[in-house]
């Protein structure tokens, strides 16, 4: 990735590469840049998923983030956790849901 990226990556989602007490990310901006679009990507793309299952399921909000959180962890995406639960944060956030199980430590 060049550094002519129109991409502007949340402070949410770049603290996933800045360990504790440092300033600079482990990764190169073009790879953080990268991971960024495929789980905005993806967080969007589950939006339509989110709201069929609500309905399908007659389940709470936090049932299905917790559903889809488990899809992700055993999916062929290869997201770390930390994105994982970044995803499903920017998920609840898109359909205006509490957070739920992304909120919670795990």
């Amino acid at each position: 990735m060049n550094d002519d990226s129109q991409i502007e990556v949340p402070p949410s989602f770049m603290a996933l590469f800045v360990a504790p007490g440092r300033i600079k990310p482990r990764e190169p901006l073009g790879v953080i840049a990268q991971r960024y679009e495929l789980c905005e990507d993806l967080a969007q793309m589950l939006t339509d998923t989110a709201r069929t299952k609500l309905w399908e399921l007659h389940a709470t909000e936090a049932d299905v983030l917790e559903r889809i959180g488990q899809g992700l962890a055993a999916g062929p995406l290869d997201l770390t956790p930390d994105e994982a639960r970044w995803v499903l944060r920017r998920l609840a956030e898109l359909l205006g849901w509490d957070g739920g199980p992304a909120d919670r430590d795990t």
